[in-house]
């Protein structure tokens, strides 16, 4: 995640749901301070999600916004991204950590119980992510994706992502937890909304109200 002038409070990973136009996406980074960026692959061919994703690693990186591509770390490389996400198991993560480790971070998802976390934990991803894509469809953070995301930031060193609700002010329960990052998914990108508006909305509800890290 991006280190220069990070709030030393819980910061915002997006993630934008299925289907939205890049040019949404990239609007989001004038909100203020957004740690990193995943692009899930959703359900677009290699050539459709590489040409799309060439339309927001640039974007992103000038802003600061750190993207990480979920699933294909050979579209990875060929865009340039700065970290891999990876849903497949213990094996598969440990596999891409082997592999790109000294090129770009690499982080898990997946997990659903603390067995899970702490078997993906063992390989040493640069994070862990709580939560599933496309499933904050609901005002407020799933209850077991907090209690999960407490558990591990009490217990375990490495940063976690706990996926918040579709209501913005969801961000406040994640950053509650002690996580490191709060996604942002359908909050920003919902019908009507500006995507740089609700950003800038949740870096001030966190601001006001999430507690400073290593306090």
């Amino acid at each position: 995640m991006t280190e220069t002038s990070s709030p030393d409070r819980c910061r915002i990973v997006l993630i934008p749901p299925a289907g939205t136009p890049a040019e949404r996406i990239v609007a989001a980074f004038a909100g203020g301070d957004i740690a990193s960026l995943i692009l899930p692959q959703d359900s677009r061919d290699e050539d459709s999600f590489q040409a799309y994703a060439e339309k927001i690693v640039p974007a992103a990186q000038a802003a600061g916004i750190a993207v990480v591509i979920a699933g294909d770390s050979r579209i990875a490389g060929r865009v340039k991204a700065d970290g891999l996400h990876v849903e497949d198991g213990k094996a598969e993560l440990a596999d891409a950590i082997d592999r790109l480790q000294d090129r770009m971070m690499v982080g898990a998802g997946g997990a659903k119980t603390r067995d899970d976390a702490l078997e993906l934990g063992e390989q040493r991803p640069d994070y862990i992510f709580f939560g599933r894509f496309g499933f904050d469809n609901k005002p407020e953070p799933h209850p077991r994706n907090l209690s999960l995301g407490r558990w591990w930031a009490e217990m375990i060193e490495i940063p976690c992502i706990v996926m918040a609700g579709s209501d913005v002010a969801s961000v406040e329960a994640v950053a509650a937890t002690g996580a490191e990052f709060v996604a942002l998914s359908a909050a920003v990108f919902a019908e009507g909304a500006e995507p740089a508006t609700v950003i800038a909305k949740a870096n001030a509800l966190l601001d006001e109200t999430a507690p400073r890290l290593g306090d």
